[in-house]
This record gives C-alpha cells, sequence and structure tokens, in this order.
C-alpha cells in the first residue's frame, strides 16, 4: 500500500483517541492500539524505505526480548492464560514500525493525551462528589486507573516544550497545563499512594529538560503555586489525600510494632518477605506461575507470611515478582524493558528543537513513571498496565525517532 496524505490523517486521528478515550470508556486503553495494529498490517507488506537506525533496533530487542522471556516461561508452564501479556509487547512491534513510517501529527498527539488527562480528571471527580464512592476507578481498579491518570497528566507536562514553540502557544500551554492538573486529580481522587512516590523524580526529569528555559522569578513562581495546592489538597478532606497519608503511617507502625499484619501497606511488605524467601531458594529460573502461588501458601502454613498475603498471586512489586516467578531471566527482561528505552530517551532530553524534546522528555517520564507504579504494584500483570507501556512506548518512539530523521534529512539536503 502506497503512503499517501490521507494515511497521516489516519495514525494521527488514531493516536489522538489512543490517549482521548484510554480512561473515559471500558477498556479504551486498548480501542487505539487495536486500530494502529489492524492499520500495521496493511502498511508493512513493503519493507520501510529506509533502514532501520540502531537505536530503533534497541527498543524493538527490549519490546520483543521482554514477550519472549515473558511468553516462554508461559509456554514451559503450559499456561495460554499468561500468554497473553507478554504478546501485547510483540504486537507493539509492528505498531512501532508503523509510526515510524507514518508519524501521526504532534499537535494530535499532545491534545488527545491532554482531553484522556482532562477525562480522567472529570469522570474521577464524578464518581468521587457525585456518586460518593470512596476511591475513583474509572472502569479499572482504583491503582491502575489512578496511576494511568497520572501518567496522562505527567504527560501533559512533557508536552510544554513543544506547546511553546507553536503559533498559538499559550492556547497550548494552558490546554496542557489543564491535562495535567486533571490528570493529578484523577490520580488523587483514586486514593493511589504509589504513584505521587516517583514525583520528585519526574520533577528532576521535567527541570533538566526545561528548567533553564524560565527565570529564577518563574520557577519560584511555579514552585510556589505546586507547593500551596499541594497543601490546600491536604487540609481539604473532601480530596482524601490527609486520610491516605495518615492511612500510610498507621499501617507501617502497626507493622513495625507487630500489632496488625494485614493492612495495605503490611500486606505487601509480607508478599514481599515471602517473595525473597522464594528468590533465595530459585534464583536462576524462579517458581513460576502456578509454582509461585503454591509456595506462598505453603509459606502461611508455616507461619512465614501471613494467610491473607498468601492469597494473592503476584508479588506486588514488578521487579520482586518478576524474580521470584522467572529468575535472573526475568529480571533482566524486564530491566532491559524499564532501562533501554531510557537510555534511548533521554539522550534528547537537550535536543536544540523543542518539539522533538517534548518527545525525549515524555518517553524519559514514560519509563520513569512506571519504574514508580512498579514498587508497590505489579502493574504489567494488568491488562491496562501492559498495554499502556507497549503502546505508548512503541507511539512515543516511532514519533521521536522519526523527527530526528527528518531533521537529519532536512539537514543535510540544506547542505547539498
Amino acid at each position: 500500500m502506497v503512503v499517501t496524505k490521507p494515511l497521516y490523517q489516519v495514525t494521527s486521528g488514531i493516536v489522538f483517541l489512543m490517549g482521548a478515550l484510554a480512561l473515559i470508556v471500558p477498556s479504551g486503553y486498548s480501542i487505539g492500539p487495536a486500530m494502529l495494529l489492524l492499520l500495521s498490517g496493511l502498511l508493512l507488506v513493503k519493507p520501510l524505505p529506509y533502514k532501520l537506525a540502531r537505536r530503533d533496533l534497541w527498543v524493538i530487542a527490549a519490546l520483543s526480548g521482554y514477550g519472549l522471556v515473558v511468553g516462554m516461561f508461559s509456554l514451559l508452564e503450559l499456561s495460554t492464560r499468561e500468554l497473553d501479556r507478554p504478546v501485547r509487547f510483540l504486537l507493539a512491534v509492528p505498531v512501532l514500525l508503523l509510526i515510524l513510517r507514518v508519524p501521526p501529527r504532534l499537535s494530535w498527539l499532545w491534545s488527545g493525551i491532554a482531553v484522556g488527562a482532562m477525562g480522567a480528571g472529570a469522570l474521577a471527580a464524578w464518581q468521587k462528589f457525585i456518586e460518593g464512592v470512596g476511591r475513583a476507578d474509572g472502569f479499572l481498579h482504583p491503582i491502575q486507573f489512578g496511576n494511568l491518570s497520572m501518567l496522562l497528566g505527567v504527560l501533559c507536562l512533557a508536552g510544554l516544550g513543544w506547546a511553546a514553540v507553536q503559533r498559538f502557544r499559550y492556547t497550548w500551554m494552558a490546554l496542557l497545563l489543564t491535562g495535567a492538573l486533571c490528570g493529578m486529580l484523577g490520580s488523587l481522587f483514586s486514593g493511589s499512594r504509589g504513584g505521587w512516590v516517583g514525583l520528585p523524580i519526574i520533577g528532576l526529569v521535567l527541570y533538566r529538560s526545561y528548567g533553564h528555559c524560565f527565570s529564577v522569578r518563574v520557577k519560584l513562581s511555579m514552585a510556589g503555586f505546586v507547593t500551596l495546592l499541594l497543601a490546600t489538597l491536604y487540609m481539604l478532606p473532601e480530596a482524601g489525600l490527609q486520610k491516605r497519608v495518615h492511612e500510610a503511617v498507621s499501617d507501617i507502625s502497626s507493622y513495625v510494632t507487630g500489632e496488625e499484619r494485614d493492612t495495605s501497606l503490611g500486606l505487601r511488605f509480607e508478599m514481599w518477605q515471602g517473595a525473597a524467601q522464594l528468590i533465595a531458594e530459585r534464583p536462576l529460573l524462579g517458581w513460576g506461575e502456578a509454582g509461585y502461588q503454591a509456595a506462598m501458601h505453603k509459606l502461611s502454613e508455616e507461619g512465614d507470611i501471613s494467610l491473607a498475603a498468601s492469597t494473592f498471586d503476584h508479588a506486588h512489586n514488578d521487579l520482586i515478582d518478576a524474580f521470584a516467578k522467572r529468575g535472573v531471566f526475568g529480571v533482566a527482561a524486564l530491566l532491559c524493558l524499564y532501562l533501554v528505552p531510557l537510555r534511548m530517551f533521554a539522550s534528547g532530553l537537550q535536543h536544540s528543537n523543542l518539539e522533538i524534546r517534548a518527545l525525549a522528555v515524555a518517553g524519559t517520564l514514560l519509563s520513569v513513571a512506571y519504574i514508580d507504579f512498579g514498587l508497590s504494584q505489579t502493574f504489567f500483570a494488568h491488562n491496562s498496565g501492559a498495554m499502556f507501556y507497549a503502546f505508548w512506548l512503541a507511539v512515543l518512539w516511532g514519533v521521536y525517532s522519526a523527527q530526528n530523521r527528518a531533521t537529519r534529512d532536512e539537514r543535510y539536503s540544506c547542505s547539498t
């Protein structure tokens, strides 16, 4: 199939929907990726008109390596149910190749993310204040919804560099800042605490990328506004922030004193303790999915961990879970999935072209956010977590690499 102008409009529209519908309709996070995958089947019949760059191959290897390692362990256990998730990472590869060939317009990419973040915040506010639920969950688990809402908000902040060089920059910046605020509020109203732990690192990435673009006065004003906003949210009981902080302190205190182990954080400590014992026994290949659950039940029967902790089928930590179930091979594959894209994107955090730099910031923050999310939740054990990372990595890297290639080609044509 010949690549024509309408095809660029199609990919632009699909990528817009990928962000806009992600959290506001049931399984919205899968709609855009499914459409891109179908389109890739039509376009990838013919080879790419250029050779893939080495960095493209590294990102493809990270996606494929994780999918193959996890898939191999699933096949060894004869578990077709568990084979579903790793396949998603393999299917993200043709989508990445599609985006390299037919990249979407950046305005559609960033506006889709902003609309998705605003929709998530609005849905969370409706559920919490109109429906009266304790923790907003959209159409997912509260932790998944809250963390992904925060991710959309964080990606909006990454897009500010792109917005700053647009014709209607103030309108675009207002849209993205509104999206960032709504995404954060969606996380807050979900009562999810894990995503907020990584905010200092996220702030550091943003400061390193954009800090020199602002005067000292502006930076101090922004810091003051954020501090005031957080203090206000903490003081408002309706926001739920104060309650969740107090619960965390109480959980840790109860666990340390031995008063109560089966609290939200206490159960995590129990699961990590049990998983650590399993890792020590089988560090090379791990226990597998079924073996992990059976071994955790045995630990609870022996009194090493609480009974409640043994009922979970994952360790509530991506690295620990991978190590316990798939040994050093699982850990290596997961670290590559995190760190290879992180390294590739981070090289562009000081790019002279702000449009390209914004994409580098977004890709860097995608990996940073997922490392943070994985500290207290096995994020890749959920379809939403796997789909979000695999396909947003494919889209962001595809656009970033295509933009870099176009810039290099333009410089070359100008010099000849």
